[in-house]
């Protein structure tokens, strides 16, 4: 009796572990991806991976789904442990049925996303599937709106990756897009709402997959990706990567790791001209303020005028918000205060500190940024610095202008420290825009308006561009060298480590979305 039974039970598994079977097992390696299990031993470390639930299966029979039945129903479920720490995920497999989604496929995510909500500890999903199940019509809806809810719940309870390795189509896209991050593989990974065929039969309109939702597209023009790799691997390495610099939940600090020393440093005065209309690449600061080789940016092609990611400090995870000088001068444009705003609130979720550095000199001007809501916009990075109640310091480069000044976490908007260079301009414009309106009587009255005028901007320079006037009046504190930035930074952290600031009371903010 023994016998017969295990043997059951070793014919049922085996046959779960195959999925589609080998054939299209060599048509997913044809095309370049790895199956769903193959993923998933890439993603956690060797042996840990315990999978839950994989004998269920469809109950429909409808339209010969009794034929089509297998263990596992497209998805593989489960945890283990990544970098020695536990995660959670699922990871569809596209060999069965294309890995459409039906009820106990959907059925199977959520009992895994249940198990990651009360064990407070991160998901990951593998997104590979055509969409619904049609034959399964609308419990395969139900399905996504199970998944969505628990998206929802789990927010800035644990954090949530998607990874998108194939099709990923209609309403399936909002399971990724309600997770905290977003990685693709270049060449396999695509979203979109309605797919080309759709958007053909309606508008007429030709349209590739690649062009329409593929990884170059989301991560430079939509913003929807953060992370784009070339394969499976990398895209998977990728991945834990990220949860190295990240906690468990929120319950947690983010893991520290053993700093790398670095053994040469360029000057950050030879980094930054204290000539204005002098450019510069604000990687090179990062690269001098993070541990050797830490820091992980995060939307690189996306928004390029601000940066932001992960990088460690003496070992410890910092979140980073930086200007970058060498696109529209480091100017705040509509989609920046998306990008900025959303990691700021995912730092502040998960505990981790936030260093901004600043080389601002507006909010980017113009028609089409006022009819692409930058008003709207640019407050979601007001309301995100001024709601975070983590650690937050703020280091004033070089320019600091107006509103723009105020909205890169300025001592007003609720930031701890906030530090500045002695060659740092802090002011509501530029002295050449300031002496055009302040002195405009002065230079039509003048014989020598253009002497006048230059006269007027040097003298505003020095009285008033400067960090000093900020200092005085408490806006900055402390005017600092260089050379002394690192250093202060750290300091300024180790003392706000034991920082306790609550929020008013209240069911929740209303952010401007």
């Amino acid at each position: 009796m023994w016998d017969e039974k295990l043997q059951e039970l070793d014919s049922r598994r085996e046959k779960a572990q195959l999925g589609g079977g080998q054939q299209r097992i060599d048509k997913q390696h044809e095309r370049g991806k790895l199956t769903a299990r193959e993923r998933l031993d890439i993603l956690f470390d060797e042996g840990s991976f315990v999978e839950v639930n994989s004998l269920m299966s469809s109950r429909t029979t409808d339209f010969g789904m009794d034929k089509k039945k297998l263990p596992g129903d497209g998805v593989v479920t489960g945890y283990g442990k990544v970098n020695g720490r536990l995660v959670f995920a699922s990871s569809q497999d596209f060999t069965v049925g294309g890995g459409a989604l039906g009820e106990y496929h959907a059925r199977k995510i959520c009992n895994v996303m249940d198990m990651a909500i009360n064990a407070k500890a991160p998901f990951v999903e593998i997104n590979d599937s055509g969409g619904a199940r049609i034959e399964e019509g609308i419990d395969s809806l139900n399905g996504y709106a199970g998944m969505f809810k628990r998206h929802t719940d789990m927010s800035g309870v644990s954090p949530q990756i998607a990874v998108i390795m194939g099709p990923c189509a209609g309403g399936a896209c909002y399971s990724p897009a309600l997770c905290d991050y977003i990685f693709m593989t270049e060449k396999n990974g695509q979203m979109y709402i309605t797919g080309p065929k759709v958007i053909k039969e309606v508008t007429g309109e030709e349209v590739t997959t690649a062009e329409l939702g593929g990884a170059q597209v989301h991560s430079a023009q939509s913003g929807v990706a953060h992370f784009v790799y070339p394969d499976d691997e990398s895209c998977l390495t990728g991945v834990r990567r990220l949860l190295s610099y990240l906690p468990e939940s929120f319950e947690e600090k983010p893991p520290a790791a053993e700093p790398v020393k670095k053994y040469y440093h360029k000057r950050l005065r030879d980094i930054v001209s204290p000539n204005m209309k002098i450019s510069y690449d604000m990687h090179e600061v990062i690269d001098e303020m993070a541990d050797l080789d830490s820091f992980m940016e995060v939307q690189p092609d996306f928004a390029k005028n601000i940066i932001v990611g992960f990088m460690r400090m003496e070992g410890r995870t910092v979140g980073l918000i930086a200007n970058q000088p060498d696109f529209l001068a480091g100017s705040l444009d509509f989609n920046s205060g998306d990008k900025a705003g959303r990691f700021i609130r995912f730092c502040d979720c998960f505990n981790i500190p936030i260093l901004t550095l600043v080389d601002v000199p507006a909010f980017l001007p113009g028609k089409a940024q006022e009819y692409s809501g930058i008003i709207r916009h640019g407050a979601k990075l007001l309301y995100a610095y001024s709601e975070a109640t983590v650690p937050t310091v703020t280091v004033i480069l070089r320019k600091a202008f107006g509103g723009a000044y105020i909205g890169m976490d300025s001592k007003g908007l609720g930031a701890d420290f906030v530090f500045s260079w002695p060659i740092a301009e802090i002011a509501v414009m530029g002295a050449e825009g300031a002496v055009g309106i302040i002195g405009r009587k002065k230079f039509d009255e003048s014989e020598n308006p253009e002497e006048v005028r230059a006269a007027e901007i040097r003298e505003y320079e020095d009285r008033f561009m400067n960090p000093y006037i900020a200092a005085e009046r408490g806006y900055v504190d402390e005017v600092i060298r260089p050379e002394e930035t690192r250093e202060r930074v750290l300091n300024a952290f180790d003392m706000l480590e034991q920082k306790k600031k609550s929020l008013p009371a209240k069911k929740h903010g209303n952010i401007p979305l």
